[in-house]
């Protein structure tokens, strides 16, 4: 082979020597993390969760309660109503998450076929981080439950563009990082990511709780946090987009007159191709065989990769823990802001404790990622899974009543910062570590192990939101995922596999 050929060879498959463990690339990687935890740790768990409450509870009642000797706010919200029935709020907010997974489901299959075909992951990775930074600037026009539904609607355009990201980004580790590399690589960007989430975190509390002047300036403040999420992610993924390397000659490869992807020809005129409504139709044309395509493309993915033994039985824990994990993640600050401090003066409270999870959090994808150099990932994660039981117990054994549960809350908080960014980035390099190495087929590996872990999430919000409104309460919630991480720690340990 020439050496012109071997240069073209490297320029359409990127994922040669020159890009594996190639130090600013693996850098730039992680530096997504950066840039996009914000909205998962800040606003998902943070800020928007006690926003909402806030805004959907109606008024606070006193009663006194014997058990604790004193009197308690027990907070009355405003149920929404939705064609014609009323809902929880909490449990409205749970659809909506589930929602937004379930468009993640349907999208990603997709994208990832195109991207693979086209080789431009990168341009899609573009594409969600814009739609979710704009969506949580978006999060800052929702006022109250007059417009309660422009604030669920960005809230589920934020989530896609967060975890539509995540389909393309995770899709690069196996590009980038060697096997060896893949543990530590993974575990960096989570320590990133909890980083930044503390540094901006920290700046929406000081905003919220020192410079804000009562609770209309607080609320004022808490929409300038929304701007402020935004702005962060849109401004540091930038260091990404200019780093990471785009895969293939999409230029080339690009069918000319493709809707969206070269979107300005369909604007042209097309006489010779029988004018503007061929070429529309023909486009859609083009879309519908790809959809077709990118989920048959799925089905043979899901089949190729569990008639893999290691890979059939930790996507089975994947998908059992997840239901758990993520849903746990999700739910946390509603039940923290409604169950543990219902009063609006002590909600600053639960964001100095979701902070003090962030910190946690960066030592425990640390410890785990030194610990599975000893032990193994399979070790690692069945540990930490075990804990998730633990923890789960220990919420549905929380009493309100009990003049102590605050401090129940906190220990029970720093157990779950430990587990959690330990958990997720084993998980994500233990997946890259069993797949094949050097494939061209990553991204759509990658969104198969997405569209699992966002069944698994609509499944669990499902659940949660299902026992909310049936029993009007979260605790008995935690029973059901603690069986689902039970399922799961033992399904890890078929892993036969030492990685």
């Amino acid at each position: 082979m020439s050496q012109t050929q071997n240069s073209e060879l490297e320029t359409q498959h990127p994922n040669s020597q020159n890009i594996k463990n190639n130090p600013k690339i693996m850098k730039a990687w992680a530096v997504y993390d950066w840039a996009n935890s914000v909205y998962s740790l800040v606003i998902t768990s943070a800020i928007f969760p006690i926003y909402y409450t806030i805004l959907t509870t109606a008024y606070n009642k006193k009663e006194y309660v014997a058990s604790a000797n004193e009197v308690q706010e027990i907070p009355v919200r405003n149920l929404i109503t939705i064609f014609g029935e009323s809902y929880e709020p909490d449990a409205v907010l749970s659809f909506s998450y589930a929602i937004s997974f379930f468009l993640v489901v349907i999208l990603s299959p997709f994208l990832s076929s195109l991207a693979d075909t086209i080789g431009n992951k990168k341009s899609f990775l573009q594409f969600f981080c814009y739609l979710g930074a704009t969506s949580c600037m978006g999060l800052a026009m929702f006022t109250g439950m007059n417009n309660v539904f422009l604030g669920l609607l960005f809230s589920i355009t934020a989530s896609v563009g967060f975890w539509g990201s995540l389909v393309f980004y995770n899709s690069f580790l196996p590009d980038i990082a060697t096997p060896d590399k893949q543990d530590s690589l993974s575990a960096k960007g989570y320590i990133y990511g909890y980083l930044g989430s503390v540094v901006l975190l920290i700046i929406c509390l000081v905003l919220v709780q020192v410079v804000a002047k009562g609770a209309h300036e607080q609320n004022l403040f808490i929409r300038i946090s929304f701007l402020l999420t935004g702005a962060w992610w849109f401004g540091f993924s930038q260091y990404t987009f200019k780093h990471l390397p785009q895969f293939g000659d999409v230029k080339d490869k690009l069918p000319k007159d493709l809707v969206l992807l070269n979107y300005k020809n369909i604007f042209k005129r097309h006489e010779e191709q029988g004018g503007f409504f061929e070429v529309l139709k023909d486009n859609i044309s083009f879309y519908k065989d790809i959809a077709k395509e990118s989920f048959r493309e799925l089905f043979k993915v899901g089949k190729k990769l569990f008639a893999d033994r290691s890979l059939k039985f930790f996507l089975s824990s994947f998908f059992f823990y997840s239901i758990g994990m993520q849903t746990i993640f999700l739910m946390a600050t509603p039940f923290g802001s409604t169950v543990i401090f219902p009063k609006q003066d002590e909600k600053y409270k639960l964001i100095i404790t979701i902070l003090v999870i962030q910190i946690i959090a960066i030592f425990g994808a640390f410890l785990f990622s030194k610990l599975s150099k000893k032990i193994g990932n399979k070790n690692v994660i069945t540990i930490a899974v075990v804990i998730w039981i633990v923890c789960c117990l220990s919420a549905f054994s929380l009493n309100k009543e009990n003049p102590n549960i605050q401090f129940q809350f906190y220990g029970l908080a720093a157990l779950i910062g430990l587990v959690m960014g330990g958990l997720q980035a084993m998980s994500r390099s233990t997946y890259s570590k069993l797949l094949p190495e050097n494939s061209m087929e990553n991204t759509t590996f990658f969104s198969f192990y997405d569209v699992l872990e966002k069944l698994a999430i609509i499944f669990g919000m499902l659940i949660f939101s299902v026992i909310i409104q049936k029993f009007g309460n979260m605790q008995y919630a935690f029973i059901a995922m603690s069986s689902f991480f039970l399922i799961g720690a033992i399904l890890i340990r078929f892993l036969k596999t030492k990685i």
